[in-house]
């Protein structure tokens, strides 16, 4: 199907359930109640078969263009929906099993599809954060399985997690990232312990994990045994290409928002700065969204999309504070929590997914060629 005809046939499906949607416009407030009707959402999209398009038909999908799903992903934003429940998951974590383990996404990538699993993203440790060469979770080969032990930290909604994209150190310390192998592992195996952390916002929205010698099958290894690092770097592509588009989407809705209740009082400088940030997002998130879709593996220039991300939302959600402060600072309603919700999340943009100090460093020394510091 090409993107025309999805666009246009997704968009008449929006309007003819506009009534059995209208539920998902306005979603609870607390994660336990979002996560329960983002399921929905995406059980309805994907019984639909809207979900399924740009997946491969041998991992549950119905085919074509993987640019499918960031048209599908933009006309619920720009319809007012939200992201189904395992958006992020199915767009950061799925295309990297099915790259690197096909085998494990043919029976693995159906569910996730369904929003009958969650998956989780295993990467950061309390000394490993941007520096994900340095981490020292630990999977030793004892035969036909890895045997796991270490932490990792601030893992989105791991305590919602059926499977856990796992960075692991299998070879020595000393070889950086090149030690670094990729498993898939199931959330429920003995060892495994998830510890919900309350951020500011006050949802526990991500967790640490320990894991205490957990058996984890050989055949769960996802590419290469110490090939974790192109895992690693396929995944973070992946970030920058339909999570940032949708990302950008749903930030351009949430411009029209401020403006709108803002009732005049937003400025028209900040205004312009925010919808000049979000369409250069646009402009560099579809390059690297095309370029996915075409197999190939981005470079260190997508870090410009995690900067120009980071950069809009954080400057989106200065300009809800500056201009609807009795919302989001005195607000007790659920338009205000959702508000609140959102500036709180912002705050992270610039640490998540590799901080905009190193996006920079990596744009300076790789991209422009510029000298390292003496």
């Amino acid at each position: 199907m090409d993107h025309a005809t999805f666009r246009s046939g997704f968009g008449r499906w929006l309007a003819d359930h506009a009534a059995d949607l209208d539920r998902f416009r306005h979603l609870p407030t607390d994660l336990d109640g979002q996560f329960a009707v983002l399921r929905d959402l995406q059980r309805l999209l994907h019984d639909a078969g809207w979900l399924r398009w740009g997946w491969p038909e041998a991992m549950g999908g119905l085919g074509g263009s993987p640019v499918l799903r960031g048209v599908l992903s933009e006309e619920l934003a720009a319809a007012g929906y939200p992201p189904p429940f395992s958006f992020g998951m199915m767009e950061v974590l799925a295309p990297a099993v099915a790259r690197f383990a096909p085998e494990i996404a043919a029976w693995a990538l159906p569910a996730l599809l369904r929003g009958d699993e969650a998956w989780c993203q295993g990467f950061s440790e309390p000394e490993a954060g941007s520096d994900l060469g340095s981490l020292r979770l630990r999977a030793v080969d004892e035969g036909d399985h890895w045997r796991v032990d270490g932490q990792k930290v601030w893992t989105s909604w791991a305590q919602y997690a059926d499977r856990c994209i796992l960075l692991a150190r299998t070879g020595t310390q000393a070889d950086g990232h090149r030690g670094i192998t990729a498993l898939f592992v199931d959330m429920d195996s003995p060892g495994v312990t998830v510890r919900p952390l309350r951020a500011m916002s006050g949802d526990a929205e991500f967790a640490e994990l320990f894991f205490d010698g957990v058996a984890v099958p050989k055949e769960r290894t996802l590419g290469a045994v110490g090939g974790g690092w192109a895992v690693t770097m396929y995944v973070l592509s992946c970030e920058r290409g339909a999570v940032a588009w949708q990302r950008q989407a749903w930030m351009h809705r949430r411009l029209a928002d401020v403006i709108a209740e803002a009732a005049g009082a937003a400025s028209p400088a900040w205004a312009g700065e925010t919808f000049a940030l979000l369409y250069a997002l646009r402009l560099a998130s579809r390059r690297t969204l095309r370029r996915l879709a075409d197999g190939e593996v981005p470079g260190p220039d997508a870090s410009v999309d995690k900067v120009l991300m980071a950069s809009a939302e954080q400057l989106l959600f200065d300009g809800a504070l500056d201009f609807l402060p009795g919302t989001l600072v005195a607000g007790d309603d659920d338009t205000a929590r959702t508000w609140r919700t959102g500036y709180f999340y912002s705050r992270a943009a610039s640490i998540y997914g590799g901080t905009s100090e190193i996006q920079r460093n990596i744009l300076a020394e790789r991209v422009l060629g510029l000298p390292r510091p003496a």
